[in-house]
């Protein structure tokens, strides 16, 4: 699709995927991606320029979230501070302060990621400008935009998108909608695959619960152009998770994940723990509050050895998680799928 030679991209998880997965994704022939959302513009303009040294001519993606600038009321800042005290002692943390910044201006990512040029960018969270999205393609990179229904992927055909990723509502980690609540945006990935193929003249990704060469090949077979795999790449050897993290994946099914707003302010999909559970009824501020706020007791709660406190993000295919390299796991899936679709093809003397 963008000049990879599988149809297989491997998803930008923030905090899960660095940029040697991405790398050794791209060199073992799928689209690999940097989660920038975290960066600073200087940051996102050395690891662009480093990956395309390093990859040589491979392409491979960037990843940002569109976010606008948080201006958050004191008094509910102040609440959310508040509910989380008791938690922060527990770890022995001191009392907390207000952060220095709520996340990285994305108007300063974006304007990095022009400059940078990766071949291609993915968005999640929102949606580009018209303007935004003409910017990006004058340099030659292509853009990806994320949508969970058909209205948001219209959205996108509308302002310029080379390419739909189709989030299905099995996906781990955050949720990509920005058009109507997420209640009222979750569309099983079977679903809509072929929804948005009717809808837009664009290559759709598919994504979300795709775990092995079966996955990739009822997703080719619905009509998507590629797959977007994320979960099925956290225990690889360059998976990024910390400790705990990776010890609770195991023995987990699809009835362990649910979404919760409680780490980040955004809906996502995790497995549940006691901070999911005691935090379902508590008053949340919206991404990015929650999620500076949370920050710290996440990263003491794993210096502890400890997952209560952690977004242990995974998507309802959990329970097919398996170990390796990514270019061996890459080379896994798509042998898997050939084998899956000739065998279909057999059994049905097509």
């Amino acid at each position: 699709m963008f000049g990879q030679d599988l149809p297989i991209f491997q998803s930008p998880m923030l905090g899960a995927s660095g940029p040697d997965m991405a790398r050794e994704a791209s060199r073992a022939g799928a689209l690999g991606a940097l989660a920038l959302a975290g960066s600073s513009a200087d940051a996102i303009l050395e690891q662009v320029a480093r990956m395309k040294a390093d990859l040589g001519g491979r392409p491979f993606s960037a990843n940002l979230f569109v976010l606008d600038p948080a201006m958050p009321d004191p008094a509910q800042v102040a609440r959310a501070m508040a509910q989380l005290a008791a938690w922060r002692a527990e770890l022995g943390l001191p009392a907390q302060s207000i952060p220095n910044k709520w996340a990285e201006d994305f108007a300063s990512q974006f304007n990095a990621l022009v400059e940078a040029a990766p071949p291609v960018a993915s968005f999640t969270f929102g949606i580009l400008s018209a303007q935004q999205a003409a910017r990006l393609r004058a340099t030659g990179t292509r853009i990806v935009g994320t949508a969970t229904t058909v209205a948001e992927a219209v959205a996108w055909h509308a302002v310029g998108a080379d390419a739909i990723l189709a989030q299905g509502m099995e996906a781990g980690g955050h949720r990509g909608t920005f058009l109507r609540p997420v209640e009222e945006s979750l569309v099983g990935i079977a679903a809509l695959v072929p929804a948005i193929k009717a809808a837009v003249a664009l290559p759709v990704i598919a994504a979300g619960g795709i775990m092995d060469g079966r996955g990739i090949a009822a997703m080719l077979l619905l009509g998507a152009d590629a797959v977007q795999m994320g979960t099925a790449f956290l225990l690889a050897a360059e998976s990024t998770i910390s400790a705990p993290w990776r010890a609770e994946l195991a023995g987990h099914t699809a009835d362990d994940v649910r979404l919760t707003r409680a780490f980040s302010g955004r809906h996502a999909r995790g497995i549940e723990n006691r901070f999911m559970r005691e935090m379902r009824e508590a008053e949340i501020p919206p991404y990015p509050i929650q999620n500076a706020l949370t920050q710290e007791l996440r990263a003491a709660n794993a210096k502890a050895g400890r997952s209560d406190m952690l977004s242990l993000w995974a998507g309802q295919g959990v329970h097919a998680l398996r170990e390796g390299r990514t270019a061996d796991l890459v080379s896994q899936f798509w042998a898997e799928a050939r084998a899956a679709m000739r065998e279909t093809a057999d059994r049905y003397a097509i």
